[in-house]
């Protein structure tokens, strides 16, 4: 996230305001209200809002974030998918890691997606809400048709197979499984309809009976996961919403795992990239972040040439110059200009609901939030653009909540600045601990040879 100078809040709602807060207190990325901190990326809206429209209309789109820590890759997408929500986009943001969501077993991928698919209706996981619509909207066309009652069960399921023909090529299972679904409502067997959609969302070990009663068997696999995504894509359009925005965060992990499994996800993603280049999955909008060694290292997309040409984007003109319409965009990060505007923001935010608004405005005035943005910056090597977590968690946890619930609390006074190495993440300690005399960084250790 990148700001530029304060910028006065809106008048929002309490709820909205202690989200974004909340999170904040915690040293987190709000997961809503995010619109309220988005200074400074007017920059981007213009181009990311137009394929938006575009996936809305049956395109698809493929974006590259790219960013140092630090610079707001969550806050970004997360501040895009709110943005593709407004326009009623199904959203899930998944955590790429070796161990918990490895990129090249895209069964897991998916699974991970209908656990973490949202709606503006329905929180995590939302997978059932939509296929109970899609199967309302089918009775719906249905009836709209002229059928009656009793011809409703076999008009909806010639309208079932009519939606799900294309799927059906490469996944005929998905089909199949919603069809179980559909008759074990109908049997009144819910633990058999759970068990179902359970199937139908990735999840392995579903019991067997439950398989049999569907007509499927076995469990989802690496290739038929991205027939399940046409599925889910089909189901999504038919009840209602006009696209999948999904992100595959932190991808930089990529680099820390073995070679040869680091190969097989490269491989991967460069598949989920053709895949949404050639057209077989209109209406997903798909979103990668990482950092900048990850897209130009050997150990990255470099890695993998037929990756890197499809990633490839000049960096290396003005950046005031880069182009948001480009397959990755880059975040610019935070100066300190930058940061103390953003916790001014914080703070008349904060102020709205504050006990005495004035007092808080008053003694965390500008130029206090200034200091302590310094003061954490320098407590972290003098790197501004890894400061934003800390110094938000700081700014509202230890020196707002104190002026609004003590009357006679100073921060000049009463508060010192401390950072305890247990409420930093690795990047943070490493950077912090070149300000305590350790090393910076691996390279600065000194090795006999």
């Amino acid at each position: 996230m990148s700001t530029t100078g304060s910028q006065r809040p809106m008048q929002v709602s309490a709820a909205r305001r202690r989200t974004v807060i909340d999170a904040l207190r915690r040293g987190a990325v709000p997961e809503s209200g995010l619109d309220l901190l988005a200074t400074g990326l007017d920059r981007f809206e213009a181009a990311l809002d137009a394929e938006l429209d575009a996936v809305a209309s049956g395109a698809s789109v493929f974006k590259a974030v790219r960013g140092e820590y630090g610079s707001g890759k969550t806050f970004f997408t997360r501040w895009l998918g709110e943005r593709a929500k407004r326009r009623n986009f199904a959203v899930a943001e998944i955590q790429i890691s070796e161990n918990e969501t490895p990129l090249h077993r895209l069964e897991t991928v998916y699974r991970r997606l209908t656990e973490r698919l949202t709606t503006t209706s329905f929180p995590p996981s939302a997978l059932r809400p939509v296929v109970d619509a899609w199967f309302y909207a089918l009775e719906e066309d249905a009836l709209a048709d002229g059928a009656t009652e009793d011809e409703l069960p076999a008009q909806v399921e010639k309208l079932l197979v009519a939606r799900l023909a294309e799927v059906s090529r490469h996944a005929p299972s998905f089909a199949t499984a919603l069809r179980g679904y559909r008759v074990a409502l109908a049997d009144g067997d819910e633990a058999t309809a759970a068990a179902v959609l359970a199937w139908l969302g990735g999840q392995p070990h579903v019991a067997a009976a439950a398989r049999r009663s569907a007509g499927v068997r076995g469990d989802l696999d690496h290739f038929g996961a991205l027939g399940f995504l046409q599925g889910l894509l089909t189901v999504l359009r038919d009840s209602g919403h006009t696209g999948l925005f999904v992100v595959l965060d932190e991808v930089e992990t990529l680099q820390r795992v073995r070679s040869d499994a680091r190969d097989k996800a490269l491989n991967a993603l460069r598949q989920l990239i053709d895949e949404v280049h050639s057209g077989r999955f209109p209406g997903l909008y798909l979103v990668i972040t990482g950092t900048p060694a990850f897209y130009d290292g050997q150990q990255g997309v470099q890695r993998l040439a037929p990756l890197a040409q499809r990633l490839a984007t000049d960096f290396t003109t003005d950046p005031r110059f880069d182009n948001p319409r480009a397959v990755q965009i880059k975040l610019p990060g935070f100066d300190q200009e930058s940061l103390v505007g953003l916790g001014a923001t914080i703070r008349d935010l904060y102020a709205q609901s504050a006990t005495s608004p004035e007092r808080v405005r008053t003694v965390v005035d500008d130029t206090y939030v200034a200091d302590l943005a310094r003061a954490v910056g320098g407590a972290l090597g003098g790197k501004v653009g890894v400061a934003p977590r800390l110094f938000l968690k700081k700014l509202v946890g230890d020196v707002l909540d104190r002026v609004d619930q003590f009357d006679d609390f100073d921060p000049r006074q009463h508060y010192r600045l401390t950072v305890a190495s247990s409420e930093l993440t690795d990047v943070e300690r490493n950077l912090a601990a070149s300000v305590s005399g350790g090393p910076a960084a691996a390279d600065d250790i000194d090795v006999e040879l």
